[in-house]
Formats: structure tokens, C-alpha cells, sequence
């Protein structure tokens, strides 16, 4: 299919597609379950997203005066009342509802992407794609440095009393009189963006707008979540192709026996 072709692939309520080449998507995390894996029918924990329908409410090139190539997608639904007039007034430009979350993507083209166009899971990625999420990860709030990182504690012994937890010396110099910056100490714990990669896509479900993720993404249930094409160089599961040639210790082939009652040629 070409790329004028993809451009004019429209969705159920009419309006345009965006192309197939676009690999992201805003989601909803709903929560974790088990299903059984299509390919191989093993049994596996998987976070389930509501990704899209996402609007595209932007286009930015480099030719224009922003300088770079990004797209803004929309998701969700808001009041007008809860917007702002600058806000409102980019909604209406762009013909589309109030959406919750705006958030923008950078790309390295920006050919066939219209303003108006709708990314959806269907035909974004498929079983076996692997992805990459974002999201703000839980705040677990003030945490000392067993939980923050992973200190082992001092001894419990010798007198030492409620010393079991403490983080200890914190190696600043004499000379120098001060704590030096990036010390491991107690403090402030998640609530932070991060990013999971190379999550495989266990299940996609077009009539829900459902995609099945291995494993755990960052964020709360009901937390916003970005699902990246992978940045790393395996993009898609490959499957493992297994000799049925067997071979002893020193790597002879082993023939396999005849059956009793055979017939000889």
C-alpha cells in the first residue's frame, strides 16, 4: 500500500487514519491480568491499555518556526469550562473535542501526518511487536535509603540500637567540608517520568481499543502512558526454530533407531 494510499484509510466514524508508519499512541493503563500467549500458549502476566482513538491536534516541522519535526496527539475528554482560552482556541483550529491529555511526540518525518487525522491501536502494532512505555511512575513519597537504594543496613549488633536502617558514613572530605552532589541519601521516591523498554505486545483488540502488554508499565491504573515503537534494534519477537537433529557429547549425529516391525527397502 502506498503512502497516499494509507492517508486516505479512514476510521468508523469518518474520519482519516494517520499512516501506518506513525508508531505512537497515548493510552490509559487499566490494570494487570493473565491470559494465555497466542503463540505459544504460556501463561503470563500482562498490563492492559486503553490506547487511542488519539486526534492529531498539531503538526511541527522543521521548515515552520518551531525548528523541529513533533506531533501532538489528544486523548480523552474534558469540559470546556476546564480549558483555557489558548487551549480552546487550539482545539477548535484543529476541528476536535476538548481532550484531556495533549501531549507531543517527536518524529523524524512528518510526510503523510495532517492535522485531523486519528491514530488508532489497529494496524499501529501487532502480536509480537516490541514497544516501549512511558509514564509517571508511583510517588511512594519520603524514603530512606534501604527502600530509595537498596542499602543492605549496618549490623544489629553490638549495641547498637536503631542503627539497622541508618544509611551510615556519607564519605564527604574534610577538605572539601560539604556533600557532594549525587550522594545516595534518603529523600523523595518516585513520582518521576520513566520508561520501560522493549515490552513485547502480547494481544491487540481494534474493537476495544485494547492492547495487551508483557509484564508491568510504569504509573497507577488510570495513569497516561506513551507506547513507543522500540528504540532498540530488535523490533519484533522472532520465533525459535528448534533442530530436530540430536547429537551426543562429542557432536556426532545420533541416528535414530528403526522401529521394531519395520519394513526394509
Amino acid at each position: 500500500m502506498s503512502e497516499q494510499q494509507t492517508t486516505e484509510v479512514t476510521a468508523e466514524n469518518g474520519t482519516k487514519k494517520a499512516p501506518a508508519t506513525f508508531r505512537a499512541i497515548l493510552g490509559e493503563k487499566i490494570g494487570m491480568t493473565q491470559v494465555f500467549h497466542p503463540k505459544d500458549q504460556t501463561y503470563c502476566d500482562v498490563t492492559v491499555v486503553k490506547a487511542g482513538p488519539c486526534p492529531i491536534l498539531r503538526v511541527k516541522t522543521v521548515e515552520s518556526k518551531d525548528g523541529y519535526n513533533a506531533v501532538q496527539l489528544a486523548l480523552g475528554r474534558r469540559r470546556e469550562k476546564t480549558c483555557s482560552k489558548s487551549q480552546l482556541g487550539q482545539f477548535k483550529k484543529a476541528v476536535v473535542a476538548p481532550a484531556r491529555y495533549v501531549r507531543e511526540v517527536r518524529v523524524d518525518d512528518t510526510k503523510g501526518l495532517e492535522v485531523g487525522q486519528v491514530v488508532t491501536i489497529d494496524g499501529a502494532f501487532k502480536t509480537g511487536d516490541y514497544v516501549d512505555v512511558q509514564g509517571v511512575c508511583k510517588g511512594k513519597g519520603f524514603a530512606g535509603v534501604m527502600k530509595r537504594h537498596n542499602f543492605r543496613g549496618l549490623p544489629a549488633s553490638h549495641g547498637a540500637s536503631d542503627k539497622q536502617r541508618s544509611p551510615g558514613s556519607l564519605a564527604s572530605r574534610r577538605s572539601l567540608g560539604r556533600v557532594l552532589p549525587g550522594q545516595r541519601m534518603a529523600g523523595r521516591l518516585g513520582g518521576v517520568t520513566t520508561s520501560t523498554m522493549k515490552i513485547e505486545v502480547v494481544m491487540v483488540d481494534p474493537e476495544n481499543s485494547l492492547v495487551y502488554l508483557m509484564g508491568a508499565v510504569p504509573g497507577p491504573k488510570g495513569g497516561l502512558v506513551t507506547i513507543f515503537e522500540t528504540a532498540k534494534s530488535k523490533k519484533f519477537r522472532t520465533e525459535i526454530v528448534r533442530s530436530t537433529i540430536k547429537k551426543d557429547k562429542m557432536g556426532n549425529i545420533i541416528k535414530a533407531a528403526a522401529k521394531p516391525g519395520a519394513a526394509k527397502k
